[in-house]
């Protein structure tokens, strides 16, 4: 078979399905079909691995089990169970689209995919998702795993990150779920959870796909043409910018110093352990440290650390930096923060995960 021969037959949902039935992953949201639990799983996996989601997810329920407890919540609250799952643009859109269905909606979950696109941190996929599954709306949740999906099934070797292949593929989906609700079969929602997980454990990414597993591998013109990891055809990288950063833990007395970060920007709104631009040496740590109005009485290098965002690399030294208890802190936003200040009050990024290590009272 050559690459311009006509693709085999088009995959039927039912061979699908029944591979998902036996199949399926036991993952805590799919335990019921209520809209504010989809809703609120969908935005925890954006960027987040199913295993990693698990413990957030139950965590985040037990203290916000509804739309009225999230809508009346404290940002300090929120954000700090949403503590290492980066991304807190996502749990601050939550909190303002559930305030929105209370005011707007009447409390109501808004049933259609076209309403749930219009309300705060809600894209097509996950407007798709909560739709079809929730309210069995015959709309194709097009994410990563279903296009990789996509791809192999067409040998299709356009980039895959283009919105013209993200129609083409909800488009191709959504006709082989037409065609088996025309048997009388067919829930939208298990449509797309069975292509999220034949994409998440058996046509995976960075690896060979599991093909002898695969319900539709017959029908794979990427598989029949023994070109499996071919497809999807990469994507042209962008460079990260890479920034050097010192960062300072300034205690005394089993206390640690924060700062709040900016309103606007990245970690926006967050607790940092204080911080300057570029790679300091002690000498110039300390003179750091005294500006912020402390007496440093010892200094200490700390094991250097990286942590990589989307578009940033943050090159990162540290410093463990003892300072006088009779200076109190003051100005400039700082505060002092206990063991129980960090573990239930402020929200610590990801981001200085290396650092939070290396306090002793951790």
């Amino acid at each position: 078979m050559t690459e311009n021969e006509e693709r085999p037959g088009h995959p039927e949902a039912a061979q699908l399905l029944d591979w998902y039935r036996a199949n399926k992953r036991d993952l805590p949201w799919r335990r019921d079909r209520d809209p504010y639990h989809v809703w609120v799983s969908e935005i925890m996996l954006q960027q987040t691995r199913a295993e990693a989601v698990k413990g957030y997810y139950t965590r985040f329920l037990e203290r916000f089990p509804d739309i009225p407890s999230l809508a009346n919540a404290r940002e300090d609250e929120y954000l700090k169970l949403w503590e290492g799952l980066g991304y807190y643009s996502r749990v601050r859109n939550l909190h303002k689209t559930a305030v929105l269905i209370e005011t707007e909606y009447g409390g109501r979950f808004p049933e259609s995919a076209a309403l749930l696109e219009s309300l705060p941190g809600i894209g097509r996929y996950t407007a798709a998702a909560v739709a079809s599954i929730a309210f069995d709306e015959n709309a194709i949740a097009v994410d990563g795993n279903l296009l990789r999906v996509f791809s192999r099934l067409c040998a299709y070797g356009e980039n895959i990150r283009q919105e013209s292949a993200k129609t083409a593929a909800a488009d191709f989906f959504l006709s082989v779920l037409l065609k088996e609700q025309e048997k009388g079969g067919a829930f939208a929602g298990d449509f797309n959870q069975a292509l999220m997980d034949l994409g998440a454990t058996v046509c995976v990414p960075n690896a060979a796909p599991a093909c002898g597993r695969c319900p539709w591998s017959g029908r794979c013109r990427a598989h029949l043409l023994g070109k499996e990891r071919d497809y999807p055809a990469p994507a042209p990288k962008k460079a990260r910018r890479i920034e050097q950063r010192t960062i300072f833990l300034i205690h005394y007395d089993q206390k640690i110093v924060l700062r709040k970060r900016p309103e606007k920007g990245l970690l926006a709104g967050l607790y940092e352990f204080p911080g300057s631009e570029g790679h300091l040496d002690a000498a110039q740590a300390a003179a750091e440290v005294r500006s912020l109005g402390f007496s440093p009485l010892r200094i200490r290098e700390l094991p250097g650390a990286k942590h990589i965002f989307s578009h940033i690399e943050w090159h990162m030294k540290g410093y463990d930096v003892l300072v006088d208890e009779t200076e109190p802190a003051a100005g400039d936003g700082l505060i002092l923060a206990d063991r129980q200040d960090l573990d239930t009050k402020y929200s610590v990024p990801g981001a200085f995960s290396a650092f939070r290590k290396e306090l002793s009272f951790r």
